[in-house]
């Protein structure tokens, strides 16, 4: 298969890292090489997690400026700061809810507008896919499913070729049973919204 590189950027306990190992097992069960790597950061003190995932045969897991196939953002200013690794191929998708750093918020920093930051992103690659996830997280009735919902969104895209059938069996083996309907619906209107956008 044709090699494609995802980065996902998040903010610490936004789910990064479980919507990345769900991608990582339902590439296993469709037998596609995956390599994966993660940047922990700060993420316990807000600070970004980054992972970088590359489906199908690869030397290395890192993905340079201007490689990324996929860019998923689970808040908007990440996604912005992560631009640099798409190019004008690239499908972008990102949550629009911000999650207001420290710097904003004690009134040393501003936060992007959303309207210029969807510009940019617009500007720059193939396409954008943005929506408010955690709206639809909350509908789902798991505020925490962020990152269900846009697992959802990215597999709709069809850019990577994991069937759907396949993610959801994933998540049912890598999400906690109590969380799994939830996480599930989540999932479906990430999908849905996607394929709206």
């Amino acid at each position: 298969m044709e090699t494609k590189r995802l980065v996902i950027v998040a903010v610490g306990g936004q789910g990064n890292l479980l919507a990345s190992s769900v991608l990582g097992e339902a590439a296993l069960l469709s037998d596609i090489p995956i390599r994966m790597s993660e940047i922990h950061g700060m993420a316990q003190r807000g600070g970004v997690v980054e992972s970088a995932l590359v489906f199908g045969d690869a030397e290395s897991t890192i993905i340079s400026d201007g490689e990324a196939d996929l860019l998923v953002g689970f808040e908007p200013a990440e996604t912005l700061r992560a631009l640099g690794r798409c190019n004008s191929q690239s499908v972008v998708i990102t949550n629009l809810a911000p999650l207001m750093p420290f710097t904003v918020n004690i009134g040393m920093g501003k936060y992007p507008d959303l309207a210029e930051l969807q510009n940019l992103i617009r500007s720059k690659t193939d396409r954008l896919i943005a929506f408010n996830a955690a709206k639809l997280a909350a509908e789902a009735g798991n505020p925490l499913a962020v990152n269900m919902v846009l697992l959802g969104a990215l597999t709709q895209t069809g850019v990577l070729p994991i069937a759907t059938d396949t993610v959801k069996e994933a998540m049912q083996r890598k999400t906690k049973p109590a969380f799994l309907d939830s996480n599930l619906k989540a999932f479906d209107l990430g999908f849905a919204a996607a394929g709206a956008a």
